[in-house]
């Protein structure tokens, strides 16, 4: 079975926590706050490996979580960086925030990576916050939690040539006869279940990699049969090799059917270079019928056509060089565009609001900032907890939860962190 669509959870690293510690060494009459800060906690970091040509590992294993940070040591000693976490994936590995279905990165090219994931910075040690009038501060920081998401990957095969078609049409027999590629091959519909690569080498310097797109049916842009899975693989190929099949009912009206499919799905697609090419020469049906057919179609329609049958090899060099001098004459392809990036948030932004909770009424202070100072926060500490309701009032929290009438005894929930109101 072809894999080529996998959800995934990633964790960044969580920041180190900062120490709070006091030099104590003989000799030195007046010690002093003394404690490191934390490591940076690691990325999850996605990376191209020319090695894989399927997201099947990610059946196996669905959530990668990145080191932490390492705590800060006493001697002002700073704790070690985690280390990234690297994800190997196929080229042509498109990234999507799962929750939001912003595109983060199309990895197309050996040796590229994205970030999906950052790590947490870390806390700041007590000798971070010594001031003239507090020399000897019991105030640090805890780490930062590391980023959380889900993402969803999808493969499209890099391809510099496609061949489609209805089924049985003969598009694996072709791929098989013009290279070392051994996809199965029978004379039922939809033997081809997954696509198929192959590298076929016109001579000492250059080469194809064609893909062989299983068999397209009409409502196939909707997902009908496997229409999905196989249409996203054509996005990536620059030339189109539209093989007719010369022993079928009709390969005019085929051709137009598989068209309009393709048009449907994407546009774009219908504006790809495309070769009709009649295959299956070697039967008298298709070289009297259909061949004269197929000639007036594409003259009519300013493609370019060409016999073949890739039973006996008739055609199939002129058919090369043909593909090969369409490709060439193209500019690189280029990777699906990156999202714009969102935004700025304000940072200092905050809502109040209500909630039930176990001990009755409950309100819950919500903002980027101040749920991060919660999570940092040394709660056992009183100089700590003293700078976060300074942090509170500076940012207009305080007189907000007055006038939202706040009262002594209530739940505050910030984050994870449960805390009761005083005056």
């Amino acid at each position: 079975m072809f894999y080529d669509i996998a959800t995934i959870t990633v964790k960044a690293g969580d920041g180190g926590d900062g120490m709070i510690s006091f030099r104590r060494e003989k000799y030195v009459p007046h010690g002093g706050p003394s404690g490191g800060d934390g490591g940076r906690g690691g990325d999850i970091v996605l990376a191209v490996n020319s090695q894989l040509n399927t997201l099947i590992t990610f059946q196996r294993k669905r959530h990668f979580v990145a080191p932490n940070g390492v705590n800060g040591g006493s001697s002002n000693k700073t704790g070690a960086n985690g280390e990234p976490l690297f994800i190997p994936v196929p080229p042509g590995t498109l990234v999507k925030d799962s929750e939001t279905g912003k595109i983060l990165a199309d990895l197309v090219e050996v040796g590229q990576n994205a970030v999906v994931a950052v790590g947490g910075r870390g806390g700041r040690g007590n000798a971070r916050f010594a001031t003239a009038t507090n020399q000897a501060p019991r105030v640090a920081e805890r780490g930062e939690p590391g980023e959380d998401r889900t993402i969803e990957l999808e493969l499209k095969l890099i391809a510099d040539v496609g061949i489609i078609g209805v089924p049985n049409a003969g598009k694996s027999t072709l791929l098989a006869a013009i290279s070392a590629a051994k996809p199965k091959i029978a004379d039922y519909p939809f033997t081809t279940l997954s696509p198929n690569l192959g590298v076929v080498k016109l001579d000492d310097y250059s080469s194809l990699v064609i893909a062989d797109i299983p068999g397209l049916i009409e409502g196939a842009h909707a997902g009908v049969g496997l229409g999905h899975d196989f249409l996203r693989h054509i996005e990536r190929t620059r030339v189109l090799i539209h093989l007719l099949d010369g022993a079928g009912d009709n390969p005019i009206s085929d051709w137009a059917q598989i068209n309009q499919e393709l048009a449907l799905y994407n546009p774009e697609l219908s504006t790809r270079p495309q070769l009709m090419v009649l295959n299956k020469m070697d039967l008298e049906e298709a070289s009297l019928l259909w061949w004269p057919e197929v000639q007036k179609l594409a003259s009519d329609h300013s493609y370019d056509a060409l016999a073949i049958s890739a039973v006996s090899g008739q055609g199939l060099k002129d058919l090369l060089y043909r593909v090969k001098g369409m490709v060439d004459q193209l500019p690189p392809a280029a990777p699906t565009p990156v999202d714009e990036q969102e935004p700025l948030i304000d940072e200092d932004a905050f809502t109040i609001s209500k909630e039930v909770a176990e001990e009755g009424k409950a309100w819950r202070i919500s903002g980027v900032k101040i749920e991060r100072l919660a999570v940092m926060t040394y709660w056992e500490f009183s100089e700590a907890r003293d700078r976060f309701q300074r942090a509170m009032d500076a940012m207009g929290i305080i007189d907000a939860m007055i006038e939202a009438g706040v009262q002594r005894g209530d739940t505050v929930i910030i984050g994870d962190e449960k805390l009761e109101w005083s005056e």
